[in-house]
């Protein structure tokens, strides 16, 4: 039985069915004209007016982003802009309590449309290759046959919440965090792998391959399973200093190397697109196919955060405040992650609910998202409140609270209510508070010896002036808006110039 069976939703449903994060896309950015100048490309809803006249001398790279819910293509080319956006919507079902799963095929159904889709607008033989954006701490269990044992558990899912100490007191906490970068918390996939080792053991047995969206998706693609570095990294079990997997973990669950993929330097080309995917896609046969990783490294590297000083700040579903560090620094408030380039790290500072909680609050209070002038009016109320909403407080752990608590069980809250305080005070406090968490984060990275000195913004969150002044205002740091909204996908697409020769590793 499907997880959407067990939740109560008809595959139909599934399929349709709304979608707020995650995306598959495939590249092509700023184009150069006959004349062979540089023109920009802006995203205007799903597609942008470019004629495939003016795309006709351009060799198309793509990138391709698996995503939890949806799945988007999306065309780029040697600038950094992009042309087309087509999306194809996927559902997840929370069949019991703590448990957050999808079916694995409706990745590869969701990329062939979107991939169909797109290549209807490009000579496919002109692209020029396939990079592979995942979303992060999702695994898959697969059979010697390539077909999926079960459905796969996806980031938010917390079925392991109860041996989370005990397993790290098993490997040693201080040694598990110094070896993966990963406080201990539950989000990593490797406390699910020691779930199914003590409650389902057939399963993990029988698995030929443990995969994440990155590996599912190149084993249809090629043949072959592959991860890169940035996307094995999130599994909990991936030794970042050494960039492998992490024997001493390995050992403790009971799994064999060759149960996972092979990891490589994002950039490193990993197959071809073999026939079957190719009819499938309407790829061309033999299409580079190229790793690139996990879409919040692909993020930093898509916003050009590859640098001292720079952070990446994503205001999405979640928040994440990243800044690279050459050094795999570990702390409290931050998890430590691989760099997609493979020199150096980006230390991540995340919220589980950001735009969540704002899209919750609204749902629930304000009326719902269907009111198109809602948030123009929440902000209007929201700016005319002044600094500390009146005496009101929010927490905004809606799901949970990772740095630097790391407590799945933290639970939203308001607190200091006065029959005074408006929609706009409610709405105010809960940014007020979401800010001074990034900030309290950034201010314990300059602690560490890191020089945060100015921010990108990306997500939904970045069209709010008000929040984004909040946040310049409470770290002190200059905010840029990012230029593309497919931040994930255009930092693959580099990662797939690279794999195919356009820039150098």
């Amino acid at each position: 039985e499907s997880p959407y069976a067990r939740a109560g939703i008809s595959d139909a449903d599934a399929l349709a069915g709304m979608i707020e994060q995650g995306a598959l896309g495939v590249i092509i950015g700023r184009f150069i004209d006959a004349q062979g100048t540089a023109f920009a490309t802006p995203l205007d809803g799903r597609t942008v007016g470019i004629t495939l006249d003016e795309l006709k001398a351009v060799p198309v790279r793509i990138c391709a982003a698996g995503g939890a819910r949806k799945m988007a293509a999306i065309r780029a080319g040697l600038g950094g802009g992009y042309a087309t956006h087509f999306v194809t919507d996927m559902a997840t079902a929370n069949s019991l309590l703590d448990y957050v799963e999808q079916e694995v095929t409706d990745w590869w159904r969701a990329a062939t449309l979107a991939l169909r889709q797109l290549v209807g607008t490009v000579d496919a033989k002109r692209i020029a290759g396939i990079a592979i954006s995942n979303q992060r701490e999702t695994v898959a269990l697969i059979d010697g046959a390539g077909a999926p044992i079960g459905p796969a558990s996806l980031w938010l899912d917390e079925r392991a919440a109860g041996l989370v100490d005990r397993f790290a007191a098993e490997i040693g906490r201080e040694r598990l965090h110094a070896i993966t970068g990963k406080p201990i918390d539950v989000t990593p996939v490797v406390y699910r792998l020691k779930w199914l080792r003590e409650n389902e053991p057939e399963r993990l047995d029988h698995a030929k391959k443990i995969l994440d969206v990155h590996g599912y998706l190149t084993l249809k693609l090629t043949g072959t399973p592959s991860a890169s570095w940035t996307s094995a990294d999130p599994f909990g079990l991936f030794d970042i200093a050494r960039k492998a997997w992490s024997q001493p973990i390995l050992d403790h669950l009971d799994i064999k190397p060759s149960q996972l993929p092979n990891a490589v330097r994002s950039g490193t080309r990993v197959g071809t697109v073999h026939a079957a995917a190719a009819a499938a896609t309407g790829l061309s046969e033999g299409t580079p196919v190229i790793a690139a990783g996990g879409d919040g490294q692909c993020a930093g590297l898509g916003v050009n955060a590859m640098r001292d000083g720079v952070v990446y700040l994503n205001l999405g579903t979640a928040i994440i405040a990243g800044i690279w560090s050459r050094e795999p620094v570990v702390g409290a408030f931050w998890r430590t992650m691989t760099s997609p380039t493979g020199d150096g790290y980006f230390l991540e500072a995340v919220q589980r609910a950001g735009v969540y909680f704002v899209n919750w609050f609204v749902d629930m209070f304000a009326g719902g998202r269907s009111d198109p002038a809602i948030f123009d009016r929440l902000e209007r109320e929201a700016a005319a409140v002044p600094i500390g909403s009146d005496g009101l407080l929010a927490g905004t752990t809606l799901v949970g609270c990772m740095d630097p608590h790391w407590d799945p069980s933290a639970r939203a809250s308001f607190i200091g209510m006065h029959p005074s305080h408006t929609l706009g005070h409610f709405y105010r406090a809960g940014l007020e508070a979401m800010t001074l968490q990034t900030a309290r984060a950034l201010e314990e990275m300059r602690s560490h010896g890191l020089s945060p000195a100015q921010m990108v913004a990306i997500g939904g969150g970045a069209n709010s002036r008000l929040w984004t002044k909040m946040i310049a205002d409470a770290t002190g740091i200059a905010i840029h808006k990012g230029h593309n909204a497919e931040a994930s996908s255009l930092g693959a697409a580099i990662s797939a110039a690279v794999g195919i020769g356009w820039f150098e590793g």
